[in-house]
Parts: structure tokens; C-alpha cells; sequence
């Protein structure tokens, strides 16, 4: 992209900041250019954070029907999969499928909710509640 054609849409979800791009300038040379946004990536990033919070509705729903444990709310609000979360906790991926389990969870040690607690930074009352249905 040329420096002349870096956008500035003034993007919301930049929230008034800028971000540094690369473009190239007349005399060939890459050089930083401030951006406030572009109206494309704007879009798709306000599609991926409307999918993210009808998972997060999702899951407390699900919560409530008995489906999931209080884990799987709490990993769609802090934006966590089962591969992250078990880079943060050191469990691994089948034990984190098995604590998605309503019954499985409900008897964790409290060191295991300790460990999921403050990878949320939250505390272990908080892990086991989940928010009244949307």
C-alpha cells in the first residue's frame, strides 16, 4: 500500500487511537504511517466481538440447562479456547473437556479452582457462578 492510501476512517474500535502501518513511500522506501482505521476492518471486527458475546450467551445459557459447567462461561468471556486455557493452567486439553462437564467440575479440588481462578483473575466463588439468562 502507498503511504498516500493508508486509510483513516476513524475506526470505533480503536477508541481515538492510531496504528502504526507500513507503506511504501514515492521513492520506494517502507516508511511508518499513523492510521485511525479502516472502515473493512472496522466490520470485521465488530462481526468477530458480536460472535464472541453470542457465545458468551451461549454458554450461560447452556449453563443453565445443564449442558456445560460454570468453565465454559468463563472461557468465552475471557476469550479463552480449550488450547489457551491449557497453556495458562498447565492442565491438559482432555482434563479442561472433562471439567466442561457439570458433574466432573462440581467435584474439582479447590487447588484445581484455585489454578482456573487466577488464570481468570477472579476468585473461586466467582469461577462457580454464572450470570442470570440474558
Amino acid at each position: 500500500m502507498k503511504a498516500k492510501q493508508v486509510p483513516q476512517d476513524n475506526s470505533p474500535s480503536y477508541s481515538g487511537h492510531k496504528k502504526l502501518l507500513y507503506a511504501v513511500e514515492d521513492n520506494g522506501h517502507y516508511t511508518g504511517i499513523q492510521s485511525s482505521g479502516w472502515e473493512i476492518e472496522n466490520f470485521a471486527t465488530q462481526m468477530a466481538v458480536d460472535e464472541l458475546k453470542q457465545q458468551t450467551i451461549d454458554a450461560i445459557e447452556d449453563y443453565h440447562s445443564g449442558k456445560t459447567s460454570a468453565l465454559a462461561y468463563h472461557m468465552c468471556k475471557h476469550r479463552l479456547d480449550i488450547t489457551s486455557l491449557s497453556q495458562a493452567t498447565g492442565f491438559f486439553q482432555w482434563q479442561i473437556r472433562r471439567h466442561l462437564v457439570p458433574q466432573t467440575f462440581n467435584r474439582l479440588s479447590q487447588r484445581k479452582l484455585k489454578i482456573y481462578a487466577a488464570t481468570f483473575s477472579i476468585t473461586t466463588e466467582q469461577l462457580t457462578r454464572v450470570p442470570e439468562k440474558p
